[in-house]
């Protein structure tokens, strides 16, 4: 099994520096694609290759990039400048697969935004990390440095006349960040409210100029694109979402953890075979296949291929492919309580279904806890699963809140009942 993604990470030990990761064949990439391919070369493989974006929505990543313009001469570029953006922001609930391969392989996340300025003639890119990714930072502004003093950044990169520059901006933190115009919003220096579209970011982005936001796990695919051709990438699939994935597992199985994985690889194998199985004396109820803001499925679904279409089609979303386990002695009402209080906290507030609908969800399910939970709150639950439905909101923010509790309504709800009848959470007392 190829794992391109990881090959060099090695648990416990420092990542590779640019000497280590040269003699492995890094950057070879971009003297393949700055000395011998032009721009819309790199999209069309990217396109050919169906790389699709691994930030959650997994919109095609070649798509895209086809909407940024592009230009004729180096002048009109000096006018009208165009950015790259990292998101590695990473604050969906469950997730930590972009720092795996930070802190393991700095140097990949390097030669994937070269490659990916290059393809859209960007000469700026920014690597937007959230403030606790301490060491992350820390070695990705070492291998910047690096880069820089062997002419991998800078001016006249190989001689070929593309210039870039990369810069990694500490977030002060919030998940409305992971929405991209938000995090354009913060990176401006302004309040992290996302903005309406169109225009879209490709268009008129960061200070008005066209810019493109992408996941880490995305960028770091680039370089083994480049490297090895669209029709190696899609063989590396089970199914018809191209290449490999992080996948991740937390809760109470035996070998939490994150493994790089074909795409579509089914769920019951990540689970009990790298996962380890449930722990001692539980029984999986169900999981959130793709983090927190993910709808949940459960044993049922333990055969479905971890992929986007087959994920959909279910009724949940891929997402960051990063499941949450739910097990036989944990409160699912307690657990979606847990989450809305994230999701109500972490709203920007700009729209009023999402700055008062999340708390008052909160509210309500923490009287579930307490026990003072009444049958027609039941309905006031379903109804805030309407109204803070697509369509309704500024943003994803609150559609995607709903996702765990509106899953939760319909797989768990004599879980509900069963707190409004017996005047407590069957579970314990809630802390």
């Amino acid at each position: 099994m190829e794992t391109p993604l990881t090959q060099h990470i090695r648990p416990g030990q420092e990542p590779l520096d640019l000497k280590g990761y040269r003699a492995a064949a890094g950057y070879r990439a971009v003297h393949k694609a700055l000395l011998e391919m032009e721009p819309g070369d790199i999209l069309q493989l990217l396109q050919d290759a169906n790389l699709r974006g691994r930030g959650g929505a997994g919109f095609p990543t070649g798509m895209k990039w086809s909407f940024v313009p592009m230009y004729k001469d180096r002048e009109e570029l000096k006018r009208r400048p165009k950015y790259l953006v990292v998101n590695a922001d990473e604050m969906e609930p469950g997730t930590f697969k972009d720092r795996l391969l930070m802190e393991g392989d700095p140097h990949q996340l390097i030669e994937g935004i070269i490659l990916s300025a290059y393809t859209l003639q960007a000469e700026t890119a920014y690597i937007f990390i959230r403030g606790e990714y301490l060491r992350s930072a820390e070695l990705l502004q070492r291998a910047i440095a690096e880069c820089k003093e062997q002419g991998l950044l800078g001016e006249n990169i190989l001689h070929s006349r593309f210039n870039l520059n990369v810069y990694v901006h500490t977030s002060a933190g919030r998940y409305i960040c992971g929405e991209e115009t938000a995090l354009l919003n913060s990176l401006e220096g302004k309040r992290a409210t996302p903005r309406a579209k169109p225009p879209f970011p490709q268009v008129s982005g960061l200070w008005g100029r066209p810019t493109v936001v992408n996941n880490v796990e995305t960028i770091c695919n680039i370089p083994h694109i480049v490297n090895n051709g669209a029709d190696w990438y899609r063989g590396l699939s089970l199914t018809e979402d191209a290449g490999t994935k992080i996948f991740g597992v937390s809760g109470r199985v035996k070998n939490p953890g994150a493994w790089e994985l074909p795409m579509g690889t089914p769920v019951r194998e990540i689970i009990d075979k790298y996962a380890g199985g449930m722990q001692d004396g539980y029984q999986l109820r169900g999981f959130l296949p793709g983090g927190g803001s993910t709808n949940f499925l459960t044993r049922e679904h333990l055969d479905l291929r971890m992929d986007y279409s087959s994920i959909g089609k279910a009724g949940s979303r891929l997402g960051t492919g990063t499941m949450i386990i739910l097990d036989d002695k944990t409160c699912p009402v307690g657990m979606v309580r847990n989450l809305e209080h994230f999701f109500a906290q972490e709203s920007c507030g700009w729209c009023t279904p999402c700055r008062d609908g999340l708390p008052w969800v909160e509210h309500i399910l923490s009287e579930f806890e307490q026990g003072r939970g009444e049958p027609e709150d039941m309905e006031v639950l379903n109804r805030h699963t309407r109204l803070l439905a697509p369509g309704n909101t500024f943003c994803a923010h609150a559609p995607g809140a709903m996702g765990p509790l509106e899953s939760a309504l319909r797989y768990f709800r004599e879980d509900f009942e069963a707190h409004i009848h017996g005047k407590a959470c069957p579970w314990g007392k809630a802390e």
